[in-house]
């Protein structure tokens, strides 16, 4: 019995802290102003989110077939989200031409 409470513990402190990881990266998103900024609020918040809840998941009891498909799907958007991270910021490289006033580097070289 105690067991049970010390694991749901864990599984509501998990949960929570994927909640505040997926909160801040939606409040990043919103309050940063520059786009590979706001990419990078999100990328780190949606991986760090989902490494809670695949943890929560793993310690809360469900059949073994549930467990899988979480994983599969954590492993997904972990292959997904860094390709199209890189992709929306090329993008932004190849298509702004004022990029250079948020950096610190003079690029109107460009290849």
């Amino acid at each position: 019995m105690t067991g049970e409470w010390i694991r749901f513990g864990f599984v509501a402190l998990f949960l929570i802290s994927s909640l505040v990881c997926f909160t801040l990266a939606v409040t990043g998103v919103y309050r940063l102003g520059f786009i590979l900024n706001r990419m990078h609020a999100a990328g780190i918040g949606d991986t760090l989110g989902l490494l809670f809840a695949t943890i929560a998941c793993f310690i809360a009891p469900a059949e073994l077939s549930d467990t899988l498909k979480i994983i599969l799907l954590v492993l997904f958007m972990w292959f997904t989200s860094p390709v199209s991270t890189h992709f929306l910021s090329q993008v932004e490289y190849y298509t702004n031409s004022d990029l250079y006033r948020y950096t610190d580097r003079d690029l109107s070289v460009r290849r």
